[in-house]
């Protein structure tokens, strides 16, 4: 059974809580990374032309996600914006990219984690947050593929977290940039880059069961 995650909330309420302590690896988390966003810098506008292509995808998993009881993780980049939170970075998304918002904006179910930097686990609570989850196999999506996306995954495979990062579910610029992020990604960093079509995320989880497999390490 996929129903291994325990959030420990109340019935009560909606909002994502954690246990005090780590749980046992093995489970699995979507990160959507930097999709709340207001591309209004230098090639901006190719960026949100390529992210809108890649919504349904990330959506499709979001569903996937919920029917396994597993964890959607927005990781967002806080636009220099030291003071900010999740209401403010999405009320200021949606004044320049209304309709792209609306559709992937965050529900109050969903995690979500403000970063400072490239990467979703430097300078976050990212790492300390997928541990209380028991969660060591890791489906990484969003923007930009050849930046945020790739040195998010970079530093997943260096903490031992299975990776598969769905080719239709991460864009950049150009489809080139994304292709050879991609490269990266599958060769160097031994993910999984099948595109949602391809792979469903009950068979990769009954692939790394298979194979015994609760991270990159144990495989």
């Amino acid at each position: 059974s996929l129903r291994w995650w325990d959030m420990g909330r109340s019935q009560a309420s909606s909002l994502p809580t954690a246990p005090a302590r780590d749980r046992k690896r093995g489970g699995v988390a979507l990160l959507i990374v930097d999709m709340i966003n207001r591309f209004d810098f230098e090639g901006g506008e190719a960026l949100e032309k390529a992210a809108e292509a890649i919504v349904g995808p990330i959506l499709h998993l979001k569903a996937a996600m919920k029917a396994a009881d597993a964890p959607a993780i927005y990781v967002n980049d806080h636009f220099g914006e030291w003071h900010s939170e999740k209401s403010r970075l999405v009320a200021r998304a949606r004044e320049h990219a209304p309709e792209l918002i609306a559709r992937i904006a965050p529900a109050d179910e969903d995690y979500f984690v403000i970063k400072p930097q490239l990467s979703a686990f430097y300078a976050t609570n990212l790492p300390l947050l997928l541990p209380k989850l028991g969660v060591s196999r890791l489906v990484v999506t969003g923007i930009a593929a050849d930046m945020c996306v790739l040195f998010t995954a970079a530093d997943a495979y260096m903490r031992d977290y299975a990776l598969w990062v769905p080719r239709d579910a991460v864009a950049s610029r150009s489809a080139e940039e994304a292709e050879r992020a991609l490269g990266i990604i599958g060769q160097r960093l031994h993910a999984d880059v099948s595109s949602t079509a391809e792979l469903y995320l009950e068979s990769w989880i009954e692939k790394l069961d298979s194979q015994g497999s609760e991270g990159r390490g144990s495989a």
